[in-house]
């Protein structure tokens, strides 16, 4: 499957924020009390635990767990 953008450069939207994503990776911290909880929880799937630090899903905490 294949996009119309396949073997094109990548747009300034598609990157990511690596200091931000980093930043988020030390400093957030799951809160049991919001409405977002589930989707703060790590999921586990075939190839380990999947998550972000932008959801808070993939953090510090989660690896100290």
């Amino acid at each position: 499957m294949s996009t119309s953008r396949a073997g094109t450069p990548a747009q300034p939207s598609d990157l990511v924020d690596i200091a931000h994503l980093v930043t988020l990776y030390y400093t957030g911290v799951p809160d049991a009390d919001s409405p977002e909880w589930v989707d703060q929880q790590v999921a586990f799937g075939t190839s380990g635990h999947r998550g972000t630090s932008l959801k808070t899903s993939f953090n510090e905490a989660h690896i100290e767990a």
